[in-house]
């Protein structure tokens, strides 16, 4: 047995039940399978996923069946730990070569894992074999997510037109993306901007200055905003919007605070009035601070544009997409903290808290546009981005932009970076 399983072992008798998942992660592909089974039996029984349970303890007894392997593999996706599936779907691959539901349920696994190029493997592994809906479509869009863009365009021209009408969007879907790709013209797999720009439709304003020769290549793990970087977003977006030729009539304001704040400083700042938001409304600049913090149900209406309205998002989570993705992001994080929040700061050694800021919405708006000039240089290592860049970008892509669906992709794409677990 491993160390690292034998650590999960020891957490989960000591009931610390994330402690032991993220030790399975570094346990699964070296221990053997019945023993991740036995450990995950006990997991799913100490939080009540029976079924994973019951799936778990048959593997245990039958490792080598390709049902039982199947059984647990799928149970673990459906429970939101994919890792856990990844070796055991292989093994049932290896053992049912010829069973498409298998093969689709391994490529689901890689895919919630974000591992695009192994799902392209399994995938173009057994080309000859492949149904056209869904497996051909799921080497395209695979392919896409991995950075494999002549591997895409050579899949899409071969998968004909669906009989089902269910898969219109998703071959809509790939069929944007790569015309995004086409324009933003990535130049490798650190293109953080053009990539994001194929693959979630969004036109990135700044790129972390920080880390980015560390893994980060330009997104943000955990970062403490600043009153001057929002001023900056915002100059930035104004940029876009005039390179574009877009000029909304009104800036709409949603309902959480920190949108709120934001909204009325983008409403000031252009010189536009405030209005409440209504997805229907035209012509119209929405204004996110982080739309994971807005109503979900209703940002879901604007999956399908009203015309002449642009979605702006100040700070995007980059390791869980908000429900829609918008058209310009500031940055992308997976923890940002407004300067308005609740924080914690060191003082002489100690850790302090420093509570949220209570002032009305108006207020902190005007220390936004008060804000002086922004200018973090970060660490040296980080490609320059003059603003210069920024505009050749949306000239280039601006035709094939705010064209179709606004649609959620759960997946950073081709371009790697650190990440908290």
């Amino acid at each position: 047995m491993s160390n690292a399983l034998q650590e999960a072992r020891k957490l989960l008798d000591e009931g610390d039940i994330p402690g032991t998942v993220r030790q399975l992660r570094s346990a699964v592909e070296q221990a053997e399978l019945h023993e991740i089974a036995e450990v995950v039996r006990k997991l799913s029984e100490a939080v009540g996923f029976d079924e994973l349970a019951a799936a778990a303890k048959k593997l245990t007894k039958r490792p080598r069946e390709a049902r039982a392997l199947f059984d647990f593999g799928y149970g673990c996706v459906e429970r939101g730990v994919s890792f856990l599936a990844v070796p055991a779907l292989r093994e049932a691959l290896r053992l049912a070569p010829d069973t498409p539901v298998v093969l689709t349920e391994l490529v689901s696994a890689l895919e919630d894992e974000h591992r695009h190029a192994e799902a392209v493997q399994v995938l173009a592994g057994r080309d000859t074999a492949l149904r056209p809906w869904p497996d051909r479509y799921l080497l395209v869009h695979n392919a896409l997510l991995a950075g494999d863009l002549v591997q895409a365009r050579a899949q899409l021209a071969r998968l004909p037109e669906p009989d089902d009408e269910l898969w219109q969007w998703p071959l809509g879907r790939v069929r944007r993306m790569i015309e995004r790709a086409d324009a933003a013209a990535p130049r490798d797999l650190k293109d953080l901007r053009g990539w994001q720009f194929a693959v979630h439709g969004t036109c990135l304003l700044t790129l972390s200055p920080w880390g980015y020769a560390a893994g980060m290549t330009g997104r943000w793990a955990y970062t403490q905003d600043s009153y001057d970087r929002i001023l900056h977003g915002l100059e930035r977006l104004g940029t876009v919007l005039r390179t574009a030729a877009l000029a909304p009539a009104s800036v709409s304001l949603l309902a959480d605070r920190s949108s709120r704040i934001l909204g009325t400083a983008a409403a000031r700042h252009f010189g536009l009035p405030a209005v409440e938001f209504d997805p229907a409304r035209t012509d119209t600049l929405v204004v996110a601070y982080d739309m994971n913090d807005s109503d979900q149900d209703l940002l879901s209406a604007l999956r399908e544009r009203a015309r002449g309205q642009v979605l702006f998002e100040h700070a995007t989570s980059w390791t869980d997409p908000p429900v829609v993705p918008a058209d310009v992001s500031t940055l992308l994080a997976q923890v940002n903290i407004a300067p308005w929040a609740e924080t914690l700061r060191v003082v002489e050694g100690e850790t302090e808290r420093v509570p949220a800021d209570e002032r009305p919405a108006d207020e902190l708006a005007a220390e936004i546009l008060a804000a002086g000039a922004y200018d973090d240089e970060g660490d040296g290592e980080a490609p320059a981005d003059p603003q210069e860049t920024l505009t050749a970008f949306v000239a280039a892509t601006a035709s094939v932009w705010r064209t179709g669906t606004r649609d959620r992709v759960d997946s950073p794409g081709p371009v790697p970076s650190s990440r908290f677990r």
